[in-house]
């Protein structure tokens, strides 16, 4: 919730307010994920040991420490969700997403990064 404060108390609305509709979004696209039978149980077992996590009020970075207890929160986030789209696939995942196009490319978006740059492959010939 800190970084919503300190997003309006710089004047960035708008991103405040994609922010606050993301989170949402994620918990929705949790739920839907869990429930899903095309999605290995592999996956689904991540996404259940993160929700606690993530409930707890103690974890490896206190979350009253500004930005590093949020940070570390973010970061065990976009790497489950980088298993979960290599597992379960990009195609389940967009047909889970709730929210909006700019919010599903975002979670796209994790896997590739945490993957790193695709090499390109051979050439013609």
């Amino acid at each position: 919730m800190s970084a919503l404060v300190a997003l309006i108390a710089f004047g960035r609305r708008d991103d405040a307010r994609g922010l606050a509709r993301f989170i949402p979004d994620c918990v929705v696209l949790f739920k839907r994920l869990l429930g899903d039978e095309r999605v290995p149980r592999r996956a689904k077992v991540a996404l259940v040991l993160l929700i606690p996590y993530l409930a707890m009020p103690f974890d490896l970075v206190p979350d009253f420490i500004p930005v590093a207890g949020q940070l570390d929160d973010a970061i065990l986030v976009a790497l489950v969700l980088a298993y979960v789209v290599r597992r379960a696939g990009r195609g389940v995942v967009e047909e889970l997403w709730p929210g909006s196009e700019g919010g599903l490319r975002i979670v796209l978006a994790v896997d590739s990064r945490v993957r790193g740059p695709v090499a390109p492959g051979p050439g013609p010939g």
